[in-house]
């Protein structure tokens, strides 16, 4: 997957997180679009800090709507030493052509457990910025 040079970033009690898309495939005779995104977590703290969960919407043009609460990232939940980044790809399966996804990453800093926003991107085929599909 190659994840677009356009990412968006949020910068939270010194947590930097960046997301992107990518349209991976797009079957218009099953009107099916399938997308990849990615996202990388910094720690810019003075402190180690894990993250050991998701709690990510998805929300379509259509009205549906997807919930992934969950522990981990892909049975992973990494500890990051002040300066260091973790990475993350993912695929999210989509009848509509248009979508927004939001939420926040779980992270433990210390003994304080919190929820770190991600940034809101949409996903849209119709306007992805340089017409990249991947295949």
């Amino acid at each position: 997957m190659s994840v677009t040079d356009d990412l968006i970033c949020l910068r939270t009690d010194g947590i930097n997180i960046s997301v992107g898309s990518v349209l991976v495939n797009n079957d218009n005779a099953e009107n099916d679009y399938m997308w990849g995104y990615y996202m990388c977590v910094e720690n810019d703290t003075p402190s180690k800090i894990k993250l050991v969960g998701k709690d990510w919407n998805i929300t379509d043009d259509q009205g549906n709507r997807y919930h992934d609460s969950s522990v981990g990232f892909k049975g992973e939940m990494p500890e990051l030493e002040p300066g260091e980044f973790f990475e993350y790809t993912s695929y999210a399966p989509l009848k509509a052509q248009n979508a927004v996804i939001y939420g926040s990453c779980k992270v433990i800093s210390g003994s304080e457990k919190k929820d770190v926003k991600i940034p809101t991107f949409s996903l849209s085929a119709a306007n992805d910025a340089k017409g990249r599909v991947v295949n």
